[in-house]
Formats: structure tokens, C-alpha cells, sequence
């Protein structure tokens, strides 16, 4: 049974799992909820077990089922006594969304949009297993995984402005390649470049409606407007790594003495060699994802070029929404530094913070929502209300109401 504290908040009480530290949170409307499956509830009320979470398991407007977290997963750890858990984070490492925005109109582009497309598709590779046009070294590799799209623009792939649009600049701290697999190299190394497949995706969209003129002119965005936005992530390299370190962590959590109410939270305490390990990795791992996305908008801009030659496609902005990071926030009135795990939740910060990019600091970061196939993307604003109540995080798109799995057998 849930307890409703607001129109758009749900709380999981204390009993609903033996063990919970905190309670958990559902940021949901009533409409939704009736869509989320009790699993995703169980699981929620799962990560309120772990050690060291601080304030709530959370889980955002768009969360189901997951990997040990339900994704649309937002949970905070404290740096004494918390735990890392790849579950949080996800397979598909820095899986996020980009967005380009250009200084066109739909009717300028509306006449051209089947070679625009064909061309895209043509210069984009997409697909299960798909392999880039790039041909890295492993020296190359390196440097996209430890600099991320720093990298990719030093080698050509963009420009110095779009790392200042990116999340964390393009590029996580802390990566440490030794803690790489060979497997993961092997799977990386073709793949730089790549959309990959699922839900991942590159669609020119046009704004259709704008909510609040100030902050679409801070952003550079108006109505008609073409955009571009592509959501991807690491591809093979980091569904290798957290496999990897799945194993690993899976260990030490008999090592170290963690009862666990589902096998799939598999963690370890932060400041052992473990959690390092796999931090060095995962951060490996979100810079790779960079990279991959800082390329793909270098080829998608070579194809507006073909078409439109004084066309202008700046980056607004570049999220994560699978990532573990450190971060500094108010807890009981005190800044505290947190390893906040968000599993299909968007970081989204208010006014103010120095992670955002200075042309948007006065009004907040940019939160990118991407829609189904069927229904429209959003840009959203981080505000102080966030800040207070998910540590700055937003859902991270449509959400589903069925597996795919499930989906395949019913249509």
C-alpha cells in the first residue's frame, strides 16, 4: 500500500520491505500509477535497503521494471558507509540525448527531408552490432575513454563550444582503462560512431509548441524551428563493463557482508578497491558515450551541410541518464557529497549551480525528454524545486507500459 503524500508524490512506507533505511518516492500522477507494475514498487522499496542511501528511493514519473533498480531509479549514497551498485546505473552506460538545434525552418527543410534522411541513415550507422566508418587505434580508444568528447573534438569531430554544452563537459573524471576488459576494448573499438538499436535514435523534429518565451530564447529556441536529437550510449564497451563488474561486485558483496533482498543490487562498499575498480570503469565507459554522440553530431552536421551550406547546428545541450556521479548536495542543511545513482532519470539543476554551462545558469539546465516514435519530445528547465526533492533529477522519457518482450507477443 502506498501513501500519498501530494497529487504527484507517492511514498513506499518503511514495511513494505524488510530492512528499508529510508522510505521510497514515486513522483507520479494517480493516471500513471496505475500503469507502473508492483515489481517496480517492490523494487523501489529494494534500493531503500542498501547502505548509506540518503533521504528516499526514489522513482521517476516514467519508472518500470529494471536491473535490480527500477530505471527511472534516482538513489543517493554518502561516501561513508553508502555503496556503489551498477545496477543504478545500468547496462547501457551514459546512454543519454543530445540536442542540436539549427537556425532553420520546417518549410525550408520539409522539401528536402527524404534525401536529408537517406543521407543521415546512410552516414549514421545504426543496428544490432553495428560497426562505425571510424577505424580507432587502441591509443585512440584510450583517449575516448578516458577524455570522452574532449577527444573527439580535438580530433575533429566538432567544436570547443559544444564541450561546454555537454553534461560534466563531455568528459567524467576518475576513468581508469586498466579496469577495462579486453572483451570490452574488443567491443568498443569498432562500434565509436554508432547509434546502436532499440530505442536509441537520430530524428530531425521541428518545435511545435513553446511553454515560456524568456527560457526558449535562452536555450535558442523558437517555434517551426528544426532540431536535431540523437540517444544513444556506450554500445557494446559498456554493456561489456558493467557485465564484468556485475561479476566482480557480486563477490564482494559476501566479502563484505551486505544481506541484499535482490541478488541484481549486487555493490560494494565505496572506497574499497571494488567499488573503485568498477567506478574507473563505468566513468570509462560514460567518456566512450560521449565521444560516440560528439561524432555522430559531426556526421549529422556534414549532412546539413550537403544541403543547407550556411546552416549553423549548435549543441543546446547533452544529457546522461544512466550514470553514477559524485555530487554535492544539501542534506538536513549541510552540503554533503553523494554518489547519486540515476538509471533512466535525467540530472536536472537549478539555478545557480556551476556544473551548468554559463549562457543557462541564471535559469537552470536544460533537461532533454525524448518521446516514443508516436509522441513529441520535450526541453525542460531544472529548477530548485528538483534540487530539493530528487537531488536535481527529472524522468528521462515516455516510459513504457508493457515490455518489449511482452510487446512482441501481444502485437
Amino acid at each position: 500500500m502506498l501513501n500519498k503524500v501530494d497529487d504527484y508524490i507517492f511514498e513506499v512506507p518503511m514495511g513494505h520491505q524488510r530492512g528499508m533505511i529510508v522510505p521510497g518516492r514515486i513522483f507520479i500522477s494517480e493516471k500513471l500509477l496505475a500503469q507502473v507494475e508492483p515489481g517496480t514498487i517492490d523494487q523501489v522499496a529494494n534500493v531503500a535497503t542498501l547502505p548509506g542511501i540518503v533521504n528516499y528511493s526514489m522513482a521517476m514519473p516514467d519508472a518500470h521494471l529494471g536491473y535490480g533498480f527500477p530505471i527511472g531509479g534516482v538513489a543517493a549514497f554518502r561516501e561513508e558507509g553508502g555503496v556503489i551498485s551498477p545496477g543504478g546505473v545500468g547496462f547501457d552506460i551514459n546512454c543519454g540525448v543530445r540536442m542540436l538545434r539549427t537556425d532553420l525552418r520546417a518549410g525550408d527543410v520539409v522539401p528536402m527531408i527524404s534525401n536529408l534522411v537517406e543521407d543521415l541513415f546512410h552516414d549514421v550507422p545504426s543496428g544490432v552490432g553495428a560497426k562505425g566508418r571510424l577505424r580507432v587505434s587502441e591509443h585512440e580508444l584510450d583517449e575516448a575513454f578516458t577524455r570522452g568528447a574532449a577527444w573527439a573534438v580535438e580530433a575533429g569531430f566538432g567544436v570547443a563550444a559544444d564541450l561546454e554544452h555537454c553534461e560534466e563537459n563531455g568528459q567524467l573524471e576518475g576513468a581508469k582503462t586498466e579496469h577495462v576488459s579486453l572483451k570490452a576494448r574488443k567491443r568498443g573499438r569498432p562500434q565509436l560512431g554508432t547509434l546502436g538499436s532499440g530505442n536509441h535514435f537520430l530524428e530531425i523534429q521541428r518545435v511545435d509548441k513553446i511553454f515560456d518565451e524568456d527560457l526558449a530564447k535562452k536555450y535558442g529556441l523558437f517555434e517551426g524551428q528544426v532540431t536535431v536529437m540523437i540517444h544513444c550510449g556506450s554500445r557494446g564497451a559498456g554493456h561489456q563493463i558493467c557485465t564484468d563488474h556485475l561479476q566482480v561486485l557480486s563477490r564482494a558483496v559476501k566479502k563484505y557482508g551486505i544481506e541484499l533482498p535482490d541478488k541484481q543490487l549486487a555493490c560494494a562498499p565505496l572506497g574499497t578497491p571494488e567499488a573503485e575498480n568498477y567506478f574507473g570503469a563505468m566513468a570509462a565507459a560514460a567518456n566512450y558515450a560521449w565521444a560516440n554522440r560528439q561524432i555522430i553530431s559531426a556526421w549529422t552536421r556534414e549532412v546539413f551541410e550537403r544541403y543547407f551550406a550556411d546552416s549553423r547546428l549548435d549543441l543546446v545541450y547533452d544529457v546522461a541518464h544512466n550514470v553514477a556521479k559524485v555530487e554535492e548536495h544539501s542534506v538536513d542543511g549541510s552540503k554533503e557529497r553523494l554518489y547519486v545513482h540515476r538509471k533512466g532519470a535525467t540530472r536536472a539543476f537549478g539555478p545557480g549551480r556551476s556544473e551548468i554551462p554559463e549562457a543557462y545558469r541564471a535559469v537552470g539546465q536544460p533537461v532533454l525528454i525524448p518521446g516514443s516514435m508516436g509522441t513529441p519530445s520535450y526541453v525542460l528547465c531544472g529548477s530548485e524545486g528538483a534540487m530539493k526533492l530528487t537531488f536535481g533529477s527529472a524522468c528521462h522519457g515516455a516510459g513504457r507500459i508493457m515490455s518489449r518482450t511482452q510487446a512482441k507477443k501481444t502485437y
